[in-house]
């Protein structure tokens, strides 16, 4: 503000005064405004408000909206007024101060009168201009900023609390499309009540941001494409350079920039890249086999080879003698590169055998010679099959469309009750003992561990499961760790910490122990003294 500008204080009528257009407070609680006005009428209004002349007689109140309102309610006549002759932006900035120090003041208000500031022609402001002018840090104001880019769904549902501000905060951060995707994910529906309708409970933002980081980021390491190429796609250039890649914008995306790999958040743009990636090297390899990572019958007409069509050669070497025999592990005279046009891992080149009388990965199948009553009895068979396969498919599906949108208590105790029991005894017992469970001579830890899923909370339950999840999958694996570590990954666990803290544990206790038989004992010590 203009420290030459003259400040005139003065009672005004209320009909003189306007409500400024860019004032970023939105939001008036009627409960609050009569609360105040009561006030008003008792004590009067005794903070001035911040006015700027206008044309005439009239004044605009760059500060002071809510007294404004408030003594209309109370049918005062005149109102104490501070007179300043502000340009717009020192009205605008004014304006965002007087609002950023009431603590009642909405972040989406924050955000569009830090947006109109930074929209100023004249004079220009940046982010951390603002933050120096506003006290807040360039992170907050970049975060603040970024709510303008929600969607009108999203900004409703801000409006009326049905979100927090860091839900609003996370879901700003995606695209459009992706805002509304996540946003039911914001929630849980709890049937817990007794009116038989689903009360819906709103989340931590923490589980936000897993959903965002499991089905919305995408890891630019495993692209297929150059991430530098600016031509690629010339309207989205190079990823590198990109505002919505996490690692190039590490003011706004603090949750992921930290990471060592950078993260895309636009999975549509991605996905253009991809298919212009995979287009140009179709166009500059006319021989490469087009395959899809998907079963099924060949479409007529289409180059596209179905995951049925062919065997993938594997790049790494086998681990086991076993699997040194399997086809994939074998390469042949009609081995070729591919490319992967269709399904998981698109653009991606592997080496493939699609030759169908290839000896090696596609062996003829001995042909059998059998009578009519063979054949008979062998239709009958697949018939039977078929019947209880498509039976059991529907008892399933039904099942399925039984469990409810919130897994309940019989929920989990039921998935744990039928995993505990494809566990071997080690294992149970391994896990009973991390709930506290001792088993005594004689007695079965799976039946204690059954009688403690009764009685224990979901919650409880819940955990169990994954324990029994990550040791079933890692008894059924070569590398167990691997299974452990993709479980450490997806619940954000440092395993490089703990190994570190159980290095120095065990170092600790061997040195103690190694003390211990260094250390004379007590008689030892008396003896040679009597000698």
């Amino acid at each position: 503000m203009n420290p030459n500008t003259a400040t005139e204080y003065r009672n005004l009528p209320l009909n003189v005064l306007t409500e400024s257009t860019t004032n970023p407070r939105r939001i008036f609680e009627d409960a609050a405004l009569k609360e105040l006005a009561a006030s008003i009428k008792v004590q009067g209004v005794l903070s001035p408000l911040l006015v700027r002349p206008l044309t005439g007689q009239n004044f605009e109140i760059v500060a002071g909206a809510r007294r404004y309102r408030a003594a209309q309610i109370a049918e005062t006549a005149t109102v104490p007024v501070r007179i300043v002759n502000l340009t717009d932006a020192e009205a605008l900035e004014a304006a965002l101060v007087e609002n950023l120090i009431r603590s009642d003041v909405h972040p989406m208000e924050e955000a569009n009168g830090f947006f109109a500031l930074l929209a100023l022609e004249e004079p220009k402001y940046s982010i951390e201009q603002i933050a120096s002018r506003t006290g807040k840090s360039a992170t907050f104001i970049a975060a603040r900023l970024r709510l303008t880019e929600l969607t009108p769904l999203i900004v409703e549902a801000f409006y009326r609390e049905e979100i927090g501000v860091g839900h609003a905060l996370l879901l700003a951060k995606l695209q459009p499309a992706q805002q509304e995707q996540a946003l039911p994910n914001c929630f849980r529906e709890d049937w817990g009540g007794s009116s038989g309708k689903a009360k819906r409970i709103l989340l931590p933002v923490r589980h936000l941001q897993l959903w965002i980081e499991h089905n919305v980021l995408l890891l630019l390491k495993q692209a297929p494409f150059n991430k530098r190429d600016a031509q690629l796609v010339p309207a989205a250039g190079s990823c590198v350079d990109c505002p919505k890649r996490t690692g190039n914008n590490k003011l706004l995306f603090a949750e992921w920039a930290s990471d060592n790999e950078s993260q895309c958040t636009d999975p549509t743009c991605y996905a253009v890249k991809v298919e212009a990636f995979l287009q140009k090297q179709i166009a500059t390899k006319p021989e490469l086999v087009q395959i899809s990572t998907a079963y099924g019958q060949q479409q007529e007409g289409s180059k596209i080879i179905t995951r049925s069509k062919y065997v993938e050669i594997k790049s790494e070497k086998p681990d086991t003698p076993e699997k040194a025999k399997w086809p994939e592990f074998k390469t042949c005279r009609y081995t070729t590169e591919a490319i992967v046009s269709e399904g998981i891992d698109k653009g991606e080149l592997r080496k493939v055998c699609a030759e169908a009388d290839c000896p090696i990965h596609h062996p003829k199948k001995q042909s059998t010679k059998a009578d009519s009553s063979f054949k008979a009895e062998q239709d009958k068979r697949r018939r039977e099959e078929a019947l209880a396969n498509a039976t059991g498919m529907r008892v399933l599906q039904t099942i399925v469309a039984a469990v409810p949108v919130r897994l309940m208590k019989r929920d989990f105790l039921f998935i744990a009750e039928q995993m505990l029991p494809l566990l071997d005894d080690k294992r149970r017992e391994m896990v009973a003992r991390n709930q506290g469970i001792k088993a005594k001579e004689g007695e079965s830890a799976a039946k204690l561990l059954s009688a403690f899923l009764r009685k224990a909370e979901e919650g409880v339950i819940g955990k169990l499961i994954v324990e029994a999840v990550i040791l079933l999958s890692a008894s059924k694996q070569a590398d167990g760790g691997k299974v452990i570590r993709a479980a450490a990954q997806a619940y954000k666990v440092d395993t490089d910490a703990i190994a570190l803290k159980v290095r120095h544990e065990v170092a600790a206790k061997e040195k103690a122990r190694s003390a211990a038989k260094i250390e004379p004992k007590p008689a030892a010590k008396a003896l040679k003294k009597t000698a």
